[in-house]
């Protein structure tokens, strides 16, 4: 386990389909640090939530499910996959109705709580890449560097209209635009954790720019700040 004092933490938030995960991912990737998806985490509390047939926004029965359940996140390979009682649950918690769930648990604080401890002690124990909506502002408010990741609406509801046609799922551009929107004012709106930037967060737009183009960018960042080259 390394010292806590020698980890380097970088923090990347966002709005959701601004490309977070995938500049996390490729960037953790260059640098060889660990990659924590913290997205997938509230989604596998919003699956679990699903299948046992509750409402995403009832706080009084997901705050008790969560005595039931356990959520586990396994690193190998660079890669983090999700365990939910421990059973792996892959792609299930990418699919778009797991959205809306895990926008609406995470706004409940019992869950933000079981999940709070699980996030920092990954962080503490690893040099990473963590991505989500209040990284930089509560989860990891020490991180040395902390990107908030932005594009337009209609751009992010277009990369994710294109990732579910390739996917092979229903994609309805109209619909993905309206529950982005939706979703924007309800995460930026909420009383607990608000999406926001951090004070000392630097402001990345991607509109217009491609995987590769963000990646050069945020390795540029990087380099500046914090001195770290790829590996």
């Amino acid at each position: 386990m390394k010292d806590k004092k020698n980890t380097f933490k970088i923090a990347i938030d966002g709005p959701g389909g601004a490309g977070k995960s995938t500049l996390a991912k490729a960037l953790a990737k260059k640098l060889g640090f660990a990659y924590v998806d913290t997205g997938a985490i509230y989604r596998t509390v919003g699956f679990a939530a699903r299948a046992r047939g509750i409402a995403p926004d009832d706080a009084p029965a997901v705050s008790a499910m969560l005595k039931d359940i356990k959520v586990e996140a396994r690193f190998e390979g660079g890669r983090q996959d999700m365990y939910l009682d421990g059973e792996f649950l892959g792609d299930r918690i990418r699919e778009h109705e797991i959205s809306h769930y895990a926008s609406a648990v995470s706004a409940i604080p019992a869950v933000r709580e079981y999940l709070f401890d699980m996030q920092r002690s990954i962080a503490d124990e690893n040099n990473v890449i963590m991505d989500g909506r209040d990284i930089g502002t509560v989860i990891l408010p020490d991180a040395q560097l902390k990107i908030f990741l932005t594009a337009t609406a209609e751009e992010r509801a277009e990369r994710r209209t294109r990732e579910l046609e390739e996917k092979g799922q229903p994609a309805d551009y109209v619909q993905i635009l309206a529950d982005i929107k939706e979703r924007d004012e309800r995460d930026s709106s909420r009383a607990i954790a608000p999406l926001k930037a951090a004070d000392d967060a630097i402001l990345f737009n991607n509109s217009g720019y491609t995987p590769e183009q963000s990646l050069a960018e945020a390795l540029q960042i990087v380099k500046d700040r914090l001195g770290i080259p790829e590996v």
